[in-house]
């Protein structure tokens, strides 16, 4: 059995079609020619966007000039109610020197100093699940709130529990279920001024999660004043002045940091993680492997992640199969030519994980779970060129190394203590909004080893 994968839409459908399944869901919205295309166009009488899928042209946009291709102002028309300016929209000198007051944080050594808080909160969720020991239960649920709790507990040193965390998880929660990627200004280009359309419970939300995360930053701003600031990731961050500029974050600035480092940190984690959890109710034979490796936890410390090798390979096959930010979309500076089309200025630049990852003259046997294949000589070609779960370049994610200790360590304790079994007639379809998740959840029976 294949792991579950969007129908792929018509080849040719009208643009208001186009534009109704685009908001539903990214996927699906697809035709199945991308999967064996280097490059595609789309046209729209008010732009053109061409998809990517050549590995030299990706590394071309990502690596080689990245300047060239700064982020779309489209995307950002659906997220920045919650988000504002921060890392994961903006471009220029913003951008850079917002990177490098965040860079340091997550530095080899400070990734070290995380663990223990991620231990914790990996240790919190076994406990948690114990109660539902023989139900069957949602696994996003499961997922989203083991992944909030990490972030807490790295950003803030406070455990979910806290009464502001508990609140912002939940505005999240509310969020991430109502707000699409893209809103009408993301297809007919307007000025600015003119207003967004945003839904106001979506509006309500970001307002009131960022209100909840300024108290947070207002809190640790004081405890920095008075020199009693745990030395978590909020306290490196808001003391680590730009080498440039010799300018810190100010409260606003870290407000838009948080809330993409909750938005990235526990979205994209929560996702891959669900999804993992299901492609080993699927192969029971890896669960069972992953769960004998998991006895090295019997006395864990940061240099036991390392010995997980086949949770890190499963989680790797995970983000292949379900990358969390399905597309990237660039912008063209001025005129291009690729693959012998007139690429014009303005034009939107997209490249899609999801069509990558999967792409049929790259992969061997590009829709099945093979966590083996990253031993093969076709899977660490296509890793070095064609596996892009964290974008690439400059514009990789900060937190991507975080993530590859943080998901196979929360796995391992799962399934260290858990077995995962599949529930008849709730197989999950797989849906994009702000990330790859399930269209009705992810349901899966969990039984007590």
């Amino acid at each position: 059995m294949k792991p579950p994968k969007p129908v792929p839409r018509p080849d040719k459908v009208s643009l208001w079609r186009y534009f109704k399944l685009f908001r539903r869901d990214l996927l699906s919205a697809q035709p199945q020619r991308l999967y064996r295309a280097w490059m595609a166009e789309f046209r729209t009488p008010f732009f053109r966007s061409y998809m990517i899928n050549q590995p030299e042209l990706v590394d071309t946009i990502l690596k080689q000039r990245p300047e060239d291709f700064p982020k779309s102002g489209r995307i950002s028309e659906g997220l920045r109610p919650l988000l504002g300016d921060s890392v994961f929209l903006t471009n220029g000198e913003t951008w850079k020197r917002q990177r490098r007051v965040i860079d340091p944080a997550f530095e080899g050594g400070r990734l070290k100093d995380t663990f223990p808080a991620m231990l914790k909160a990996a240790q919190a969720c076994v406990t948690r699940l114990k109660g539902q020991a023989g139900q069957v239960i949602e696994c996003e649920e499961l997922t989203s709130h083991a992944a909030a709790d990490v972030i807490f507990r790295t950003l803030f040193s406070v455990p979910i529990e806290h009464e502001v965390a508990a609140q912002v998880f939940e505005k999240f929660r509310a969020y991430q279920r109502q707000q699409p990627l893209l809103n009408l200004a993301a297809f007919v280009p307007v000025p600015r001024w003119v207003p967004r359309f945003h839904a106001r419970n979506t509006r309500r939300n970001a307002r009131e999660i960022r209100e909840l995360i300024s108290r947070l930053t207002a809190e640790r701003a004081d405890l920095i004043t008075r020199g009693q600031a745990p030395d978590d990731l909020a306290t490196k961050i808001m003391t680590t002045a730009d080498p440039e500029t010799g300018r810190c974050f100010d409260t606003q600035e870290m407000v838009d940091q948080v809330a993409i480092f909750f938005l990235a940190g526990h979205e994209t984690s929560a996702s891959a993680l669900a999804w993992t959890l299901y492609l080993m109710a699927l192969y029971p034979e890896w669960q069972d492997k992953l769960s004998a490796e998991a006895d090295i936890l019997d006395d864990p410390n940061f240099g036991t992640v390392s010995k997980l090798r086949f949770s890190r390979n499963v989680f790797r096959e995970a983000l292949r199969l379900y990358p969390p930010v399905p597309m990237m979309v660039r912008e063209a500076t001025c005129p291009e030519l690729f693959r012998g089309r007139d690429v014009p200025k303005g034009a939107q630049i997209v490249i899609s994980p999801w069509h990558l990852h999967r792409q049929e003259r790259l992969w061997d046997n590009p829709d099945d779970f093979d966590p083996t294949r990253w031993f093969t000589e076709n899977g660490q070609t296509c890793q070095r060129h064609a596996f892009i779960p964290f974008s690439a370049g400059p514009r990789v994610c900060p937190g991507a190394g975080f993530a590859m200790v943080e998901g196979p360590l929360l796995l391992s304790m799962l399934l260290r203590n858990y077995r995962f079994e599949l529930v008849e007639g709730r197989t999950p379809v797989p849906v994009a909004h702000l990330t790859v998740r399930s269209k009705d959840g992810i349901w899966l029976r969990v039984v007590e080893r």
